[in-house]
């Protein structure tokens, strides 16, 4: 069945003022956005195990700008040794990759698990163990307040003895639309969470309301402006009135995108396909081959800071529903096909996203093609999932977040 040439909506409808289309600024414990004059530190910690909550973390700290604030982000991994990194975000993107069912059997466990078993106190003591790196250089550092993007970093703090631990507030930036309990630690002086089901079930785990904000989850300031469509489609060599895909499969680049992009492409000739591969660079050398052959109309890229730019391209996108992900493409008010979300915290974001409106669930490559064939076939129902991202967004989440934060600190100095 041919697909339409153009789609009737305009996502797109500004054009985004070209400093903020250069690549974001990173700030990290080696280079620090300081201020011209003293002002206090909040250090976001975040772990390198997926994208999501280092690109939490970034964004976090781009919404410090023009805060009297100095926001610094150090990755704890960084300061891991080698072995405990390989253990810890290696093997966890190996088995979400290959044994997606076995880490959703760990998931389940882990949710049942008790703070007080003997096999969750010996693996704290663990970490605890590997982080005495991490732990000076949240000394040295002296921050004010400590705002944390992975549970990780959240069960170190929580959990050291009490003339060791910081005097300073810690808060939890959950980033994913459900909370897993490993999420809630002793002593948090405050939860951001992405909608109002995460903060009930929050509720339910014994937090106080009082410790909950419903921010949404932290994307670059880039999310905040619509861009350009035809100008972004140019800068790709694409067509702006042919119905455009985007495919990603996470910052790994998992999901099958080959498969996938051999069977949108035989749908029609007016069909045009982005791919953004991550950090996978086999994924990325044989995509690339395939878009050799189909010139001007299969775009291939590997890892991006400017995902907004390809996402104002596309009129849906297929991806892997990370929370992170997901809360760039409701800013973006794109319409998602969450493809194969594993089990645990994928899962539970593409029904969160599917109720919202903004989605539909496919399993494999086969019934991503059907829903792509329904969606391009139907442009009003593609219109309505816009309209339904766009009521979902939280684009100034991070905003939030840090605003929240540098109001607990005043209130403490007061």
């Amino acid at each position: 069945m041919p697909l339409p040439t153009t789609l009737p909506y305009p996502r797109a409808r500004a054009t985004l003022p070209a400093m903020l289309l250069q690549p974001a600024r990173h700030r990290s414990v080696d280079s620090p956005c300081a201020p011209e004059q003293a002002a206090p530190t909040v250090l976001i910690l975040s772990v390198s195990a997926g994208a999501g909550h280092v690109r939490a973390a970034q964004a976090l700290c781009a919404a410090a700008d023009g805060l009297p604030i100095h926001a610094v982000h150090l990755d704890i991994m960084s300061c891991m040794p080698r072995g405990f990194r390989r253990l810890y975000t290696d093997a966890y993107v190996k088995m979400v990759g290959k044994y997606p069912h076995a880490w959703g059997w760990l998931y389940r466990r882990m949710q049942s698990a008790q703070p007080a078993d003997r096999a969750q106190a010996l693996r704290r003591w663990f970490d605890r163990a590997q982080a005495r790196a991490v732990l000076r250089r949240i000394a040295a550092l002296k921050p004010a307040a400590i705002l944390c993007t992975h549970f990780l970093p959240a069960e170190l703090l929580g959990y050291l003895p009490a003339a060791q631990r910081p005097s300073c507030p810690v808060w939890v930036q959950v980033t994913d639309f459900d909370v897993h309990r490993i999420w809630i630690q002793p002593g948090i002086a405050g939860y951001f969470a992405g909608n109002e089901a995460v903060a009930f079930r929050l509720r339910d785990e014994g937090v106080s309301p009082a410790r909950i904000h419903v921010t949404g989850l932290p994307v670059m300031p880039a999310f905040t402006t619509p861009l350009d469509r035809a100008r972004c489609s140019a800068g790709l060599g694409l067509d702006p009135s042919r119905p455009t895909i985007l495919m990603m499969g996470g910052g790994a680049g998992v999901g099958n995108l080959s498969a996938l992009a051999t069977r949108l492409l035989a749908i029609d000739p007016a069909l045009q396909l982005i791919a953004l591969t991550g950090s996978n660079a086999a994924l990325l050398r044989e995509l690339s081959q395939m878009a050799a052959a189909t010139p001007q109309r299969f775009v291939v890229h590997g890892h991006t800071s400017q995902v907004e730019q390809f996402m104002a391209c596309a009129d849906l996108i297929i991806t892997k529903p990370g929370g992170l992900t997901s809360a760039e493409c409701l800013a973006a008010g794109l319409p998602m096909i969450a493809n194969a979300p594993i089990p645990g915290q994928e899962e539970r974001n593409a029904d969160y996203l599917v109720e919202a409106g903004a989605a539909v669930k496919a399993i494999d490559p086969v019934s991503v093609e059907f829903q792509v064939r329904r969606l391009l076939a139907d442009p009003d129902r593609l219109e309505r999932m816009a309209a339904c991202a766009r009521a979902a967004a939280r684009p100034d989440a991070a905003a939030r977040a840090m605003q929240t934060v540098l109001q607990h600190l005043h209130g403490q100095q007061a």
